[in-house]
């Protein structure tokens, strides 16, 4: 049997926390910051969980995670 590749691009956008769920950070924070609200911009710096229903696919691309 091959080895399993990990995906390369899932891997820079994903990490495994302590407990096995993969934390994520969210798109569009980094430029055009002036036509965006405080409320949204605050939002934008969380880290957040990736959902149940993704978390098989995430794995499938992530083996060694």
């Amino acid at each position: 049997m091959p080895k399993i590749k990990t995906n390369r691009s899932a891997a820079k956008r994903f990490r495994v926390t302590g407990t096995g769920k993969f934390k994520f950070e969210k798109a569009f924070g980094g430029h055009i910051l002036t036509t965006k609200s405080r409320k949204r911009k605050r939002s934008l710096r969380k880290g957040n969980i990736i959902d149940a229903t993704n978390v098989k696919s995430i794995r499938r691309m992530l083996p060694n995670g």
